[in-house]
């Protein structure tokens, strides 16, 4: 059997903060630095962002998308034999997230947590993919609720502090969920992943784990932009390129191809190294932020909703976490 995807949603949280806003708020609750202005968007690309509630949990942001992705396909939770739970956010250490997420959603089936930054998403539709492959599942709901607006540093001693946290500033909320069910044909058709752990430096929140599980100011994400950009260069494009040759396919030949989104500047060299026509791209970035693992998810969720890919069409999913990880995944809608 094949896993196809049969449903895709996204939930993005209400509020909207701007780039703008988020220079006001370091340089108030910054005594001894204030960013240049408008440095965010420049330097990003992102003109906004969605924050959660402060009464809202990661589950709840997933929990959202899922009862959309639901609704589409016309069935209830209790239609749905695994849930896994694929985020770079958490509720909480114990238990996985993912209990959190059924008991909320209403679904008694098994359940686990996929986490590996913002492939997380990636990995868990990996896992969907191969336990209906192996006939263990028939229908796997895949679901994220990322909430790294938690996590952004607001008071910075100086430019270099800033610049540590400067990553953060691109992060925004959001959710998002697929359905994915055992099929005769089509689905997802090809997948490969990587890793380059020997850069697992280049972005990191420390907090909660042996290293560092009390200190509240490891509760901050740090990351270097610049590193991050030249692990995925010296890795090279070649899992991306050899998943074309072993196809046989080019990126025409999909109405879209889903990447990470970072930034504007690090996507367009991304998009120039993989050869991939601009007009394949999905850009949510400049009005939705980096929303991490539910970036891929959001991206195709959008595509459907414009039309630009409906059942039958090919799809690519290109995934990247910190210049740790690539994934890339081909599927027949």
């Amino acid at each position: 059997m094949r896993a196809r995807i049969t449903a895709v949603a996204a939930h993005l949280p209400p509020r909207v903060v701007t780039s703008a806003e988020v220079e006001a708020r370091v340089a108030a609750e910054s005594p001894g630095y204030r960013p240049h202005p408008t440095i965010v968007e420049r330097m990003t690309g992102i003109r906004a962002r969605h924050v959660m509630d402060d009464g809202e949990q990661a589950s709840d942001l997933a929990v959202a998308a899922a009862r959309r992705a639901l609704d589409r396909r016309g069935i209830g939770a209790d239609a749905v034999d695994l849930l896994v739970f694929g985020s770079a956010s958490q509720d909480l250490i114990e238990p996985a997230t993912a209990h959190i997420a059924a008991a909320k959603l209403g679904a008694s089936c098994p359940v686990f947590d996929v986490k590996n930054a913002c492939n997380s998403f990636l990995n868990g539709l990996q896992m969907a993919d191969a336990l209906i492959r192996t006939g263990q599942h028939e229908r796997v709901l895949v679901c994220t609720g990322e909430s790294p607006s938690r996590a952004i540093r607001w008071t910075v001693r100086d430019r270099a502090q800033f610049a540590d946290a400067f990553a953060g500033y691109t992060l925004s909320d959001g959710g998002a969920a697929m359905l994915v069910e055992a099929a005769p044909d089509g689905g997802i058709f090809y997948r490969d992943f990587a890793a380059v752990s020997s850069a697992w430096e280049v972005g990191t929140l420390p907090a909660g784990g042996s290293m560092h599980p009390r200190d509240p100011e490891y509760t901050y994400f740090s990351g270097d932009g610049r590193r991050l950009k030249d692990a995925f260069l010296a890795a090279g494009p070649q899992i991306f390129t050899d998943a074309l040759t072993k196809t046989g396919l080019t990126w025409d030949d999909f109405a879209v191809v889903a990447v990470h989104q970072v930034t504007l500047p690090y996507l367009e060299v991304l998009r120039a190294v993989l050869g991939v026509p601009p007009d394949r791209l999905v850009v949510t970035l400049p009005e939705h932020g980096n929303v991490a693992s539910a970036s891929l998810p959001l991206q195709l969720a959008t595509a459907i909703e414009a039309g630009r890919c409906r059942p039958g069409d090919r799809i690519a999913l290109v995934g990247l976490a910190g210049g740790v990880s690539l994934g890339v995944m081909f599927a027949e809608l």
